[in-house]
């Protein structure tokens, strides 16, 4: 939102400088972005004065230059070689003096000494186009005899810059969108800082309606989509060039002039935000105006000249028999305003903001217009905005106001109620301000107080501020005049944070686990929780059915909810490769979304729809590169395994409470499913199938883990990690070298070596694998060593043998296991 400071200053009286304005203006909420001076004359006239003209001969060398001295009131005359045939002694002239940049549209050039036909020249005597105050090219301006030797020509002229102050709006401040929203703010600003100030907009006495001679009737039909709409009609207008006044204030900010009607239609949304359209009154057939939705596959022609296919969630302008413009957003082709027009019809509305956000999307059209409507204009600030257009219209283009105005109101739109507690506002502000402070802010933000008690008040909120609905907001209003560098931190802070238990505990092993795999050399994303419904189809674990869907996406590429963070992890590897950052490690917390139809339910709907926390992490690439210490080594599906496992091991999770088998899930070409008792998946991992690494983009080998972390959190809820003493006494290590048969996975070891020794066998580990020569058909050997220890005293032998034997004893009974 550009705001233009001599425009505002219209509204609100104040002597601060445009840096100060700045400074307000963002301490009070509206951040000012940038701070750019401009000029309604393009160099601001520097470089040039008032000069007289002492003497002029003519150019020995050419029958059409002359040779003038001037005085610009230094000590010495300046000599100046001229070519206007208008030239002559006595004369008060504009002058370029040398430095002096002059410009050309775009273009522009620096005055220097020269040298013309062999005769020195020291500056320009000037014409009218060549320094911007008119168009005349004829000769060289002439000047009055009172005009001062020596003046800057800036001065002359009255010359005045101005400035520019770029203020980032938020979405919900939309009240803010136009010059007298602005000088709200500062003027609750500058009263709260002790300025003397007042707040002041044209009144509207000057309206009057002319003549009865062309009445508009208006229809709502969907008045879910129009609240409000308002219209009036003016003849015998002159359309033509605006006056110079108004042309500089759209130029300024921004805008460029067109003719004088829609001219004053850009300056009233930008005066006071809102939005109009005038109409070819011509264009209106039938004399009535019907706001409507269009059939499905209606075609029309927008301004620019461009088709689009309207349908029944478009809202339309129209006449008697065909839509005449796209409702908030874009009037169509003919029903504008040209030199040949006479007679129009201005409209000025309140469409419901989410009917203008979704039509402008669908259309891919953003207005000046839109952006207003699609944020919620003010209601009940319609009938003004329309009498000021109506005022200026036969003002700057000699029009006669034709009918009364038409306003279609069916459901006023009331102000909003709020009941203020100063204890809730000294509370929530974390400092005791004054009662008598807090009405006056509140006053000067033009909230009505409809009634007060020694503990709170009554609000009435004025409808442009769709965002002020509750307590909360209105102590934002207030915090933000009263000024936040205002409210000092105390040397003990006071929380009103709640323990949230099991969430604040969810978080803080989020944090501590994520805290474990950036030491590991890893590096958190956070990927957008919408993606591609292109991903889930052909899987067999996350289908598109099962896609909880967007009603209004904003693009094919953000139209469902993920059910996996495995997608977006991709996106942000093949973004790295592309970028030679090849050996990657990522993880992401966050929530994955599925719809059941089989729990959809119509009394409860939100039965269908599940979000659940997921950890994800990927590894590609090297593990190892470019040691002195170590060779070259790719990362692997083991290397993912075991930070899994020291995950496992921070949380606490309990060493056999994951059972672990083949994944079937089709996203990996090769995967394991590690559940818990119950059977429900607490991690899948895998190698990443190569039909999902070409649709993003990864031509490299990526290992991807997902860990259910909703489901993990569920597991350790009752655990508790217990802490003791090292043993003081030694471990005791044996290997076995075991055949068997290929189908035993090494799991089975293990399970049936804890079962068969609880107490003193802390590790059994797998340290060589051998499959081929002098083994029987259908076998494989296994060496696996034991640890064994006595945290209370030293193992013997006797004792190792004997649990030695029982081992061997049982892994032959059960697994058919043969010592080698």
């Amino acid at each position: 939102m550009n705001v233009s400071y001599k425009w505002l200053k219209e509204y609100v009286d104040f002597d601060l400088t445009p840096q100060e304005v700045a400074d307000a203006l963002t301490s009070c909420g509206l951040e000012v972005d940038a701070l750019e001076e401009v000029q309604s004359i393009k160099g601001g006239l520097k470089g040039l004065y008032v000069g007289k003209v002492l003497t002029c001969e003519m150019h020995p060398n050419s029958d059409h230059l002359h040779i003038t001295t001037v005085d610009l009131g230094k000590e010495q005359p300046s000599q100046i070689v001229c070519g206007a045939p208008n030239v002559a002694a006595g004369q008060k002239v504009i002058v370029a003096d040398v430095g002096c940049v002059l410009y050309n549209g775009e273009e522009s050039f620096t005055i220097k000494k020269s040298k013309l036909r062999g005769v020195d020249s020291y500056g320009m005597i000037c014409a009218e186009d060549e320094i911007g105050v008119g168009t005349s090219h004829d000769g060289i301006i002439v000047l009055p005899e009172d005009a001062p030797v020596g003046q800057p020509a800036a001065e002359y002229y009255h010359l005045e810059s101005d400035w520019v102050i770029e203020i980032d709006i938020t979405a919900n401040r939309s009240d803010a969108l136009s010059h007298y929203g602005v000088a709200r703010d500062l003027y609750a600003w500058l009263k709260q800082n002790g300025y003397a100030t007042n707040l002041h907009r044209p009144n509207c006495d000057a309206f009057q309606v002319d003549n009865e001679d062309l009445p508009i009737d208006v229809q709502i039909e969907n008045t879910q989509a129009c609240k409000r709409y308002a219209c009036i009609s003016l003849t015998d207008c002159e359309v033509k060039d605006s006056p110079e006044w108004l042309q500089d204030k759209l130029r300024v900010i921004g805008l460029r002039p067109v003719n004088n009607i829609v001219d004053i239609t850009n300056y009233i949304m930008m005066a006071y935000g809102q939005p109009m359209h005038c109409f070819d009154a011509d264009m209106v057939e039938g004399n009535r105006i019907v706001v409507r939705t269009q059939p499905e596959g209606t075609k029309f022609e927008t301004l620019d000249g461009e088709e689009h296919t309207l349908g029944e969630h478009d809202l339309s302008i129209c006449n008697a028999e065909h839509p005449m413009c796209i409702a908030g957003i874009f009037g169509g082709k003919g029903s504008g305003t040209y030199n040949s027009t006479r007679n129009v019809v201005l409209e000025s509305a309140y469409f419901h903001p989410t009917w203008i956000r979704k039509s402008a999307r669908r259309h891919g059209l953003s207005t000046d217009a839109s952006y207003r409507f699609e944020r919620g204009i003010d209601p009940n600030g319609v009938i003004y905005a329309l009498k000021q257009a109506a005022i200026l219209c036969q003002q700057l283009a000699g029009g006669k106001v034709s009918m009364q105005i038409k306003d279609v109101y069916p459901e006023p739109i009331e102000n909003a109620k709020v009941s203020l507690s100063y204890s809730y506002v000294n509370g929530l502000i974390g400092k005791e301000i004054g009662h008598d402070t807090i009405k006056e802010i509140v006053t000067n933000l033009e909230m009505e107080i409809l009634q007060e008690t020694a503990e709170e008040l009554e609000l009435s909120i004025p409808t442009y501020r769709v965002d002020v609905q509750r307590p909360c907001d209105v102590v934002e209003d207030i915090l933000r005049i009263y000024g936040y560098n205002n409210v000092e931190i105390p040397q003990q802070l006071k929380s009103s944070l709640t323990i949230l238990g099991e969430e604040d505990e969810k978080q803080h092993l989020e944090n501590l686990i994520g805290e474990q795999l950036l030491g590991s050399g890893f590096h958190e994303i956070l990927n957008n929780s919408l993606t591609k419904v292109a991903y889930y189809q052909d899987l067999n674990q996350y289908a598109e059915e099962t896609t909880v869907k967007v009603m209004n996406p904003l693009s094919s590429d953000l139209g469902v909810m993920r059910q996996t963070l495995l997608f977006g992890g991709l996106e942000s590897i093949a973004r790295n490769v592309n970028r030679k950052n090849a050996n990657l490690r990522l993880f992401e917390f966050g929530n994955c979304y599925h719809f059941d139809a089989a729990r959809l339910d119509a009394d409860n709907p939100i039965n269908a729809y599940k979000q659940e926390t997921h950890l994800g992490l990927w590894i590609t690439g090297k593990r190892v590169e470019g040691s002195w210490a170590h060779a070259d080594e790719d990362s692997s599906f083991f290397e993912l395994k075991a930070y899994i496992e020291n995950v496992f091991a921070r949380l606490g999770v309990p060493a056999g409470l994951c059972i672990s088998e083949k994944s079937d899930n089709n996203i990996f070409s090769e995967g394991l499913t590690m559940k818990n008792r119950g059977g429900k998946p607490m991690v899948e991992l895998g190698v990443v199938c190569p039909r999902l690494l070409k649709t993003a983009g990864v031509s490299a080998t990526v290992y991807y883990a997902d860990i259910h972390w909703s489901t993990v959190m569920k597991a350790i809820r009752k655990q508790k990690v217990e802490f003791k003493e090292l043993s003081k006494f030694p471990a005791v290590s044996r290997d076995l070298a075991l055949l068997l048969d290929q189908a035993i996975p090494f799991e089975k070891i293990e399970e049936i070596a804890f079962q068969t020794e609880k107490k003193l066998l802390k590790r059994v580990e797998l340290f060589d694998v051998y499959e081929g020569k002098n083994l029987p058909e259908g076998k494989k050997s296994y060496a696996v060593n034991f640890i064994l220890q006595d945290e209370q005293k030293t193992l013997n032998d006797k004792q190792i043998d004997a649990i030695m034997q029982k081992l061997i004893k049982n892994l032959t009974t059960n697994l058919g296991a043969e010592l080698r």
